[in-house]
């Protein structure tokens, strides 16, 4: 199967694209960004594959869920799908972000650049301590939680990040939902009950290292 076609197809949009094509996509679009700033023009399946460790087959099967992007003899050209794969995602266009908690999560959030290199745009952030509700941080207004709702809409906000304990967490959820949140990015330790409407994307970074520790001690096992 080749990477290559006469013409880039018009993207198609496709609700049953399993979750993990979409991850891979958000790390194949790092990987071109890079290239790009490396000053290369022009990839493949199997460079990208290799970059990444996956086969060059993954990579063709992957972005065949919305087109064909590959041209002969070239390969894939690193703007145009770039540009493609940000079209797929929906950061082709400005995300402005909302962010509720600024405690020690909270707060290295607000500092994390790799939101604005994406098109994410920390716009505005709450919490309900009264020594912080008033004051910029990193060029970012602090609301009251009460102003949720008044805010998302002047600010038009369809994305909040949740960096509060967890037993606020579901509270503030539900204040975003009805304020007209649409996706909640959760770093709370706790699984949110929300419409199935809301999309959210949960953080656990204890679970994260959970799934490390039982790499290394089942890779201790396997080895003897």
């Amino acid at each position: 199967m080749s990477d290559a076609k006469d013409k880039p197809d018009e993207l198609s949009a496709d609700t049953t694209v399993p979750k993990a094509v979409v991850s891979r996509l958000s790390l194949y679009l790092r990987e071109l960004q890079r290239l790009t700033r490396e000053g290369e023009e022009t990839t493949s399946s199997t460079q990208l594959g290799r970059l990444l460790g996956f086969t060059d087959a993954q990579v063709r099967k992957d972005l065949a869920y919305f087109g064909q992007f590959g041209y002969p003899g070239i390969g894939y050209r690193c703007h145009e799908l770039i540009h493609a794969i940000k079209q797929i995602l929906g950061t082709n266009q400005p995300w402005p972000l909302a962010l509720v908690g600024l405690g020690n999560l909270g707060r290295a959030l607000t500092n994390y650049k790799g939101f604005g290199s994406q098109g994410f745009q920390l716009c505005a952030a709450f919490d309900i301590d009264p020594t912080k509700v008033g004051q910029t941080i990193d060029g970012i207004p602090i609301f009251h939680h009460d102003d949720i709702a008044r805010i998302v809409k002047e600010k038009n906000i369809r994305l909040a990040i949740v960096a509060v304990p967890a037993t606020a967490a579901q509270g503030v959820a539900d204040a975003l939902v009805a304020a007209g949140i649409e996706g909640i990015l959760n770093f709370a330790p706790v699984t949110l009950g929300l419409p199935k409407e809301i999309h959210t994307v949960g953080v656990d970074l204890a679970i994260e290292l959970e799934q490390l520790s039982f790499a290394v001690v089942s890779r201790q096992a396997k080895n003897g």
